[in-house]
């Protein structure tokens, strides 16, 4: 290491463990959020040029979310895991660690994306069928999925490379890498899907094309001066450092696995509940549906994610009320973010689904509702995701894994295989409302709980240090 990285590593030390808990978190927030809305405006946008072609071209790329999740999954559970580590070991200054975790995480997700997009090429159509595609979607969910599969090692390893450099306390480099792919890919997308007439394809393309220009800045932002290297000679995998990536990462790889799991779920059950001729409207009405949410809660995630460099730096540095300021900040504001985007997607669902195909009134009539019961239940997801987040970043593995799979694991996927039984399509419409409700119940007692034992770790290392 340099003296220049040194001093660097030396100064983000000091700003993490003495600035102002909300300047220090919304400083680290506001970039993360931007990357976060960027990226979510292109799944907006890509479900949107879509969507003039046709409803079972909108449904088929729907069906390949269901993929793009499990890559997430990958990618997350790399880079949290990863990521968690090197930001305590940063606040607890072991440099050498740190700088070997970041390559073992970096390099391990690109090996395995090299086999999951070998086989997934191999095996193209009865993985669309199992992901939800109908026959008449399959061309298009086909068309899609091949060249996502392609960029499968370049998609991971971008996103663990922009949790690594979050966590990190790097959050603006972060931005920079993600929202320039994301920007990339709105510029690219009408050129490949209309200019050069490639529908479908062009858009998988596109998004292929960006995924990579984004791995590339993001690889190059980890040889500025204060980030931590990734270098091929660090590259020493052993069972310590995957156990330390199994424990920070597990829960974004429960989270995101049963997003994908649940998503799966869900297209399946928008086909089978739908009118008769009506069920590729209604696959592509949840999709586009999940596109807004996640434009929606792509802010708050953003700014929790914002929180959680300041959580491990200072549990590392043994700086407890900090930890726990930051958490019930994060919290606040959250919830009241979460309260205000639910309050504006109810009253203008029908607006914003007639965004994405307003040639069709059963995937807008579908939409609606589906979006109405989300919206009314949205001010309660604050609660879990920050409460899910901190545990992620203190190493709270089994908390924080509980509370992972509660929303699309414990709850939504029961929710799914059985309200529909009772109330039919209405069942599908409100399956992730009710998850949502059981998930807010679960995560009230892990709250409180948390804040009372970080305030007494903080008034024990009080205690410690007067003596």
């Amino acid at each position: 290491m340099t003296s220049k990285d040194a001093s660097a590593i030396d100064a983000r030390y000091k700003d993490m463990t003495t600035t102002p808990i909300h300047r220090l978190v919304l400083k680290l927030a506001v970039p993360t959020i931007v990357s976060m809305v960027i990226t979510a405006i292109y799944n907006v946008v890509d479900a949107a040029f879509v969507g003039h072609l046709s409803t079972e071209a909108t449904a088929g790329i729907g069906v390949c979310f269901a993929y793009q999740t499990f890559i997430q999954a990958v990618g997350f559970f790399f880079g949290h895991g990863s990521g968690n580590f090197i930001s305590r070991a940063l606040g607890a200054r072991h440099e050498e660690n740190a700088s070997t975790m970041a390559a073992v995480g970096f390099f391990t997700p690109i090996m395995l994306g090299i086999v999951v997009g070998i086989v997934g090429l191999f095996f193209l159509t009865p993985l669309s069928v199992a992901l939800g595609a109908t026959p008449d979607v399959v061309p298009y969910s086909n068309a899609y999925l091949r060249y996502i599969l392609i960029a499968s090692p370049f998609m991971m390893s971008a996103l663990c490379l922009n949790n690594q450099l979050r966590l990190q306390g790097n959050s603006l480099f972060g931005m920079i890498g993600i929202a320039s792919g994301a920007l990339l890919n709105i510029a690219l997308d009408p050129l490949f899907i209309f200019a050069l007439h490639l529908g479908v394809e062009g858009a998988a393309i596109a998004t292929a094309i960006s995924q990579l220009f984004s791995w590339g800045l993001l690889l190059w932002g980890t040889t500025r001066p204060g980030a931590v290297h990734i270098s091929i000679a660090n590259f020493k995998p052993s069972w310590y450092a995957y156990r330390e990536i199994f424990a920070g990462g597990l829960p974004s790889l429960c989270r995101q696995a049963f997003n994908c799991i649940g998503a799966i779920l869900l297209n399946h059950a928008a086909a089978r509940w739908a009118a008769p001729g009506q069920d590729a409207s209604s696959i592509a009405a949840f999709t586009v549906v999940s596109r807004t949410m996640m434009f929606a809660f792509s802010i708050v995630l953003g700014f929790n994610q914002g929180f959680q460099p300041v959580a491990g730096f200072n549990y590392g540095a043994h700086k407890y009320r900090r930890v726990r300021d930051s958490y019930l900040f994060a919290l606040r504001t959250s919830t009241i973010m979460l309260t205000i985007l639910g309050v504006l997607g109810f009253i203008f669902a029908p607006q914003i689904i007639a965004i994405y195909r307003d040639e069709d009134p059963e995937l807008i009539a579908i939409g609606t509702r589906a979006l109405r019961w989300q919206c009314a239940a949205f001010p309660l997801i604050g609660l879990s995701t920050s409460t899910n987040m901190l545990f992620q970043n203190i190493r709270m593995t089994f908390r924080s894994t509980l509370l992972s799979i509660g929303r699309q694991g414990l709850f939504f996927i029961p929710a799914i295989l059985i309200l529909p039984h009772f109330f039919g399509l209405q069942g599908v419409e409100m399956t992730q409302a009710v998850a949502d409700v059981c998930t807010f119940l679960l995560s009230i007692p892990f709250a409180i709980w948390i804040t009372r034992k970080l305030t007494k770790m903080d008034n024990a290392e009080l205690h410690k240090s007067s003596q």
